[in-house]
């Protein structure tokens, strides 16, 4: 029986569903079963709960702030490394998919020893009046580096894909780096960059290792809504964590589909 017999089609399918059924669709399905099986109106007290809000309201700040940082750190390495050579650069590609292999705790540890409160850069920055660890600046970097890779991966290959001609042309008639850069590199990599971002976005909305260990998880200051669905469910407050869970698997499955909707377009 070869291996493109109906029989092996059949199996091989029949696999790949069963394991995508019990490890994701299961679990998910029960988490908003148990949200919605008294109905709506707890799902809406839950998620409009003052330190639900709150928790919603850091979590947007953080992720917000991670993904202008990293789009413009992006947009920045991929065309370095697309349109340069220069001693060091093939070290520098490496590296920025370290936060690929690198376990999310150990990034929040390595923060808290260099800017921790008792360390000299962040012991520094305490004494002019701005605290890292343990606040949502610390909260932030954790998450940036999290997320560091996704735009950087998202528009190198269609940079490498598109080339310098056009650019090289737009120079030689005078345009200058700015001018270049707005009119040929932003309409080139606008969709791979809208693909990049949705996903920076997605993954710093859920992060939480990291945030985990820099933010101290101060409820009602630090807490973001991982943590918000953690410190409820620990406190056996279990409604409002399937709520709050099945809000955070709702951004995904949004996420999902934008960024099916953004690579179809790039596509086009």
């Amino acid at each position: 029986m070869g291996s493109g017999s109906p029989a092996v089609r059949y199996a091989v399918r029949t696999l790949a569903l069963s394991y995508v059924t019990l490890l994701l669709v299961v679990p998910l399905g029960l988490v908003v079963w148990r949200t919605f099986e008294d109905g709506v109106a707890p799902f809406i007290a839950a998620i409009t709960a003052p330190e639900a809000v709150h928790a919603l309201q850091v979590t947007l700040q953080v992720a917000v702030c991670a993904l202008v940082l990293n789009t413009i750190f992006g947009v920045g390495v991929a065309l370095l490394l697309t349109r340069h050579e220069f001693p060091g650069r093939r070290v520098l590609d490496a590296l920025i998919d370290l936060p690929l292999a690198v376990s999310p705790v150990v990034v929040g540890l390595a923060l808290i020893l260099v800017y921790g409160r008792f360390a000299p850069v962040g012991g520094w920055l305490d004494e002019h009046g701005l605290q890292v660890i343990f606040s949502v600046p610390g909260m932030v970097l954790a998450t940036a580096f999290i997320s560091l890779p996704l735009v950087v991966r998202a528009v190198g290959p269609v940079l490498e894909e598109a080339g310098e001609e056009q650019e090289q042309a737009a120079r030689t008639l005078g345009a200058g780096p700015l001018q270049t850069f707005r009119r040929i590199t932003i309409p080139v990599i606008s969709g791979a960059l809208a693909y990049g971002t949705v996903l920076c976005f997605a993954r710093a909305i859920g992060e939480y290792g990291a945030v985990a260990v820099v933010s101290g998880r101060l409820v009602g200051q630090t807490q973001t809504l991982p943590l918000y669905v953690e410190e409820r469910f620990q406190n056996f407050d279990q409604p409002a964590a399937f709520a709050v869970a099945t809000l955070l698997a709702a951004i995904a499955a949004l996420t999902l589909v934008s960024t099916r909707l953004l690579r179809s377009r790039g596509r086009a």
